[in-house]
């Protein structure tokens, strides 16, 4: 016991300790700075990439076609589906939201990004296994397609057993062997692809319910009195909870920023599949004269996309001496919004 107590009063003393104590504090410091750092790399958003050129490059990559061939009617919005998925599994630092370990357990707009193209990716790939491979009610569903969709649909938080970005990759797989039949690359049977526009309105309408959601979300991010609308229109109509005549809604202040990325993924994918649309569905826009009216609508879209400068996402009260960023990315979407509607119909008519 004596010397135990000596050995104490020893260390106790000594001038070792002190100097382990700053190499401790100074490990810690210098692994929190790497962490920072890296975690700033992977909030790095990708960039936009051109839809025609990467569908040209994995046809001729895979031998789909030749390089003075023209891509097969739905060979573009297949392979832009492919490389959102692509992008969020191999963008810096890989699928972030199912992370457990820093830096990206401690992210979060990355994260919403990748939900944001997440949401856009499963509402495609259920439009392709739903509607565009389809040429009526009663026709099969494609092979691939039917595995693919359930794919992409899996939860994006898992980390193991199975993980989201292993499920992701089998649903990329089976897109991939779409892709091969529908130029009749393949032994199986050949795919189908179907630009009709009664497809696409399907499609555009789902993809407004999206934008409708997010700009109030988005609209949130300031008290507003909102009435209720709900059941509107109709006076035989019922909701099952009873709803007061107006309510008081708001975003909460920690999920501003959550919304607004989510906001900017959703943008980011969605002038992807309407360029790819454009291509595939080229002449059916022609004919309906609508053209001009999607082009509008990637326009607004894009600029969601412009850099933000300042180092958070703001939350000014509308006519305040602060910007509100939620405010404006709102403003885009809503215009957005209302030139799809008016392509919609658009398309509906004869």
């Amino acid at each position: 016991m004596a010397s135990i107590f000596s050995k104490l009063q020893f260390w106790k003393g000594s001038s070792l300790l002190p100097g382990l104590w700053k190499w401790i504090v100074a490990l810690v410091c210098v692994v929190t700075l790497i962490l920072f750092v890296v975690g700033m790399y992977w909030s790095n958003e990708p960039g936009q990439f051109d839809v025609v050129a990467e569908a040209k490059a994995s046809a001729s990559a895979r031998g789909d076609v030749g390089d003075n061939k023209p891509l097969v009617v739905g060979y573009t919005t297949a392979n832009t589906l492919y490389k959102m998925v692509d992008t969020l599994l191999n963008k810096p630092g890989g699928f972030i939201s199912n992370d457990v370990m820093p830096p990206g357990v401690f992210m979060d707009n990355m994260p919403s990004w990748e939900f944001g193209v997440l949401v856009q990716t499963r509402d495609l790939a259920r439009a392709m296994r739903k509607e565009f491979s389809r040429s009526q009610s009663q026709s099969t569903e494609d092979v691939n397609l039917k595995v693919a969709e359930p794919q992409f649909n899996f939860d994006n938080n898992s980390w193991a057993l199975p993980s989201s970005e292993s499920e992701y990759k089998r649903g990329n797989k089976e897109i991939l062997e779409y892709m091969d039949r529908l130029v009749g690359n393949s032994r199986k049977e050949p795919a189908k692809f179907y630009a009709r526009s009664d497809n696409l309105v399907d499609w555009l309408s789902d993809v407004s319910t999206r934008l409708g959601s997010l700009s109030q979300r988005l609209s949130a991010s300031v008290v507003k009195v909102r009435e209720n609308t709900d059941l509107a229109g109709n006076k035989s109509a019922q909701d099952a909870s009873h709803n007061d005549v107006f309510k008081y809604v708001k975003t909460p202040w920690s999920q501003i920023d959550n919304v607004f990325y989510e906001a900017r993924g959703t943008s980011w994918a969605l002038i992807h599949i309407l360029k790819s649309v454009e291509v595939d569905f080229a002449p059916t826009l022609r004919d309906k004269n609508a053209l001009v009216s999607l082009r509008q609508i990637i326009r607004e879209l894009e600029a969601t996309q412009e850099s933000v400068w300042s180092p958070m996402i703001l939350n000014g009260s509308g006519f305040g001496i602060l910007a509100n960023h939620s405010l404006v990315m709102a403003s885009y979407l809503s215009r957005a919004n209302a030139a799809l509607i008016d392509l919609r119909s658009l398309l509906e008519q004869g």
